[in-house]
C-alpha cells in the first residue's frame, strides 16, 4: 500500500493549516502494533482483524508526540459522537497526556455523513466521499475496513466497487497458489525462504492473497457505544498469517497453553477494540503473550484459492507432535494397555454420580 506523501501534506495545507507534517509510520505500526496483535491472534468477535482499530493508539502516540513538539496545548479528530474511533483516540491522547485538550468538530456539532461531506465541499476540502457515494473507508497495511451508504442494510449484498484489495474469488485464478511463511517467536520473518522486514513480507502477501480474493469480511458488529453496525472489511495478509500463526501454535504449544490462549485473545481482542491499548491490562496481557511465544518458530504452507486460504503444513524444531504416538500403523509406541486404568480413572467421578444419584432416581 503506497500513499502519496506530498499530496497528503498539501490537501492540509490547502484547507488553511499553518504546517503541514506527514509521518511514514509503517515499520513502527507493523513492529509495535500488528505483530504483537498477531501473537495474541487478535479477532474481534472472531471475525475482525482490528486494522483501523490497532492503527489509532499509534496515531494518537504521534499525534501527542506532534503537539509536544508544537508546544500546543488542544488536539483535535474528526470523529462522530457515534463510532468507536472518538473513544479510541479520546482515551488514548488521556492516558499519554491526560493535560490536552480534545477537539472534536463532527461529534460536537452533531454532523451527519451528508452534512460532512457538504461541509466540505462548500470549504473546498477535497474528500473520496460524495453524496452519491456516501461510503466511509479506512485502510492500513493490515486491512481495510468500508461502512455507510448501502452497507448500512445487512440484508443488501455489498457492491463489487467498494473491494479494492481483493479480487472478486469468482474471478480469481483457477489454479490455486501455495505460499510458506516462517516464523520466529511467532513473528512472521522470511516467506518462500527469502527474508523479509515485516512491512515488505506484509505487502507481498496482501498483494497474492488479494489477488485470490482473500479475505472479505461482512460482519454485523457490536461496537462499543452500544448500537450494532454492518461492517465490510479486507484483509488478505492478515487472514494468512493469522491462520498459519494459529496453525503453527497448535503444533508447539500444550492443550492448556492453547486453551488459555484462546481466553486470552478474547480479552485482548476486546481491549484494542475497545480504545484500551494503553492500559495497564493489555499491557499484562501482552507480557503472558510474549512469554506463550518462545517456542512458536517453524514454518507453515498455505494454500490460497478462490478465496479461501487453508492450511495444508506446518513444522517446527519444537513441535509436540509426536509420530510414534501418534500413528496407528507399525512403529506404534503408544502404550494401550495403559487405557483402561485410565478410563478407569477418568470416569470414577461420573460412575460415582451415576450410582449415587441417577440410578437412585430410577428406583
Amino acid at each position: 500500500m503506497k500513499k502519496d506523501h506530498p499530496s497528503i501534506q498539501q490537501r492540509a495545507l490547502d484547507t488553511g493549516a499553518a504546517k503541514s507534517c506527514v509521518t511514514d509510520a509503517k515499520e513502527l505500526f507493523v513492529k509495535d502494533y500488528v505483530f504483537p496483535a498477531l501473537q495474541a491472534n487478535a479477532l474481534y468477535e472472531g471475525q475482525y482483524p482490528l486494522a483501523t482499530a490497532l492503527a489509532r493508539p499509534l496515531i494518537a502516540r504521534l499525534l501527542v508526540d506532534r503537539a509536544h513538539q508544537e508546544g500546543a496545548r488542544a488536539v483535535a479528530h474528526g470523529c462522530t459522537g457515534k463510532g468507536n474511533d472518538q473513544v479510541r483516540f479520546d482515551v488514548s491522547i488521556a492516558a499519554l497526556d491526560p493535560r490536552l485538550q480534545i477537539i472534536a468538530p463532527a461529534r460536537e456539532w452533531e454532523m451527519t455523513r451528508k452534512e460532512e461531506i457538504a461541509y466540505a465541499k462548500r470549504h473546498g476540502i477535497s474528500i473520496p466521499a460524495t453524496s452519491a457515494s456516501l461510503y466511509s473507508t479506512d485502510e492500513n497495511l493490515w486491512g481495510r475496513s468500508i461502512e455507510c451508504g448501502v452497507l448500512e442494510d445487512p440484508w443488501v449484498e455489498p457492491p463489487e466497487d467498494i473491494y479494492d484489495l481483493t479480487r472478486s474469488p469468482g474471478d480469481a485464478p483457477d489454479k490455486p497458489a501455495y505460499v510458506e511463511i516462517e516464523f520466529e517467536e511467532g513473528i512472521p520473518v522470511r516467506l518462500e525462504g527469502q527474508d523479509l522486514d515485516g512491512v515488505s513480507l506484509i505487502d507481498q502477501l496482501n498483494e497474492l492473497a488479494g489477488e485470490h480474493g482473500v479475505r472479505r469480511i461482512d460482519h454485523v458488529e457490536n461496537r462499543l457505544v452500544g448500537i450494532k453496525s454492518r461492517e465490510i472489511y479486507e484483509a488478505p495478509a492478515a487472514e494468512v498469517l493469522l491462520a498459519a500463526h494459529r496453525a503453527l501454535e497448535a503444533l508447539v504449544l500444550s492443550r492448556d497453553q492453547s486453551r488459555f490462549h484462546e481466553r486470552v485473545t478474547q480479552e485482548y481482542s476486546d481491549l484494542i477494540y475497545n480504545g484500551l491499548w494503553f492500559s495497564s491490562l493489555r499491557q499484562d496481557l501482552a507480557a503472558y503473550v510474549q512469554s506463550s511465544q518462545r517456542f512458536v518458530s517453524g514454518s507453515v504452507r498455505v494454500k490460497l484459492f478462490k478465496g479461501s486460504c487453508m492450511v495444508v503444513g506446518r513444522k517446527s524444531p519444537h513441535s509436540l507432535y509426536d509420530l510414534g504416538l501418534a500413528t496407528y500403523d507399525e512403529g506404534d509406541l503408544f502404550d494401550q494397555s495403559a487405557s483402561p486404568g485410565f478410563i478407569h480413572i477418568w470416569g470414577l467421578p461420573v460412575r460415582t454420580q451415576a450410582r449415587r444419584q441417577w440410578l437412585d432416581r430410577r428406583k
